[in-house]
C-alpha cells in the first residue's frame, strides 16, 4: 500500500515538474507573458513537494511493515 502511495505521489510530482518546466520555458522565450505567475507556480510546487515528502515520511514511520 505504501509503495502504491509513493508511486502515485512520485508520478504526480513529476507531472507537476514537467508542467511548470513547460510554463517556464515558454515564459523564457516570451511565448507567454507572465509576471507573478512563475514565482507563484514555483512556490506552489515547493509547498506541494515538501508536504508530499512529510506525508511520505509519516506513512513510512507509522505504517512501517513488521516483516523480518
Amino acid at each position: 500500500m505504501i509503495a502504491l502511495v509513493r508511486k502515485i505521489s512520485a508520478i504526480a510530482l513529476v507531472a507537476l515538474v514537467l508542467f511548470f518546466t513547460v510554463i517556464s520555458i515558454l515564459a523564457i522565450w516570451d511565448i507567454i507573458q507572465i509576471e507573478q505567475i512563475l514565482q507563484k507556480s514555483l512556490s506552489t510546487l515547493l509547498v506541494i513537494f515538501v508536504s508530499s515528502a512529510i506525508a511520505l515520511f509519516i506513512f513510512a514511520v507509522l505504517y512501517k511493515s513488521e516483516e523480518k
